[in-house]
């Protein structure tokens, strides 16, 4: 079951819960990310629009992303609403909560190979990438982009680092992103080695990093396309910038002329 270090929510916190019971003037529920713990929907926090029956909204051992609306944390008492729930608040809490169960299964695989317990994994490992990173997935998306030195930089032992940036690259596909430019260039002399050495000269001075691709390849002389794909647009323009400026540089030797635009990445 997915969870929260804190044992009660915050007011106006998106929450999952599972309905248990359903009474006329309202209905209680489970809330999953912390333990189980019971929270009540007051009728009037059903549903915006007009219903005859509670039942026709709510159906029991379903999960529904619910708001907090009043919290005694003393007494650990919860009151949520389903009504003030937006689609928008909906869609991101449900991708929110499908990332952190492959977070938390991760994390109990890492656990059985390390012969540990959940409870260890999340706190040797699990809260120190949310502290991080600000989601604990968000560190193992970076383990599969960057390797264990991401989990390690995060405060993670090494030994769990290990295994978990193993299991990382097994199973996430690091998010990438790209941008291209079409070139147009042309060379009075010095013919194909005079545009390749335009086109390519910038490799000896660039460094790429390993999670990123660059391509340049021809669409018919005079035309050539520059493909750049990163972890992101930031890096990617930074990328493009610098080859564009070599690129830009050697054509200016070569006596070469350069024209190019963005165009839409495939």
């Amino acid at each position: 079951m997915v969870r929260r270090r804190e044992p009660v929510p915050d007011v106006n916190e998106l929450v999952v819960g599972t309905v248990t019971e359903i009474q006329d003037h309202g209905a209680f529920v489970s809330l999953d990310e912390y333990g189980g713990l019971k929270a009540y929907i007051p009728l009037g926090e059903v549903s915006h629009s007009w219903f005859k029956n509670i039942r026709d909204v709510l159906k029991v051992g379903r999960k529904y992303v619910l708001k907090v609306i009043r919290v005694d944390k003393n007494r650990k008492l919860v009151d949520v609403s389903l009504r003030r729930v937006s689609d928008k608040e909906r869609r991101e809490k449900l991708i929110e909560w499908k990332r952190a169960q492959r977070a938390e299964k991760m994390l109990e695989i890492a656990a059985q190979k390390l012969k540990k317990s959940l409870d260890d994994a999340y706190q040797e490992a699990g809260w120190k990438l949310e502290d991080h990173y600000g989601e604990i997935f968000r560190g193992f998306e970076e383990a599969a982009a960057r390797g264990e030195e991401a989990l390690v930089e995060a405060g993670v032992p090494r030994q769990w680092a290990r295994v978990l940036a193993e299991l990382a690259k097994q199973t996430i596909r690091p998010k990438t992103v790209r941008i291209a430019v079409e070139i147009k260039l042309q060379c009075v002399s010095g013919g194909i080695d005079a545009i390749k050495d335009v086109l390519t000269g910038w490799q000896e001075e660039i460094s790429v990093p390993n999670n990123a691709t660059i391509k340049v390849y021809t669409l018919g002389a005079p035309r050539y396309r520059l493909d750049v794909e990163a972890s992101s647009y930031k890096e990617a323009e930074k990328l493009l910038s610098e080859i564009l400026s070599l690129i830009e540089r050697k054509a200016q030797k070569q006596a070469c002329t350069i024209a190019h635009k963005r165009v839409t990445a495939d």
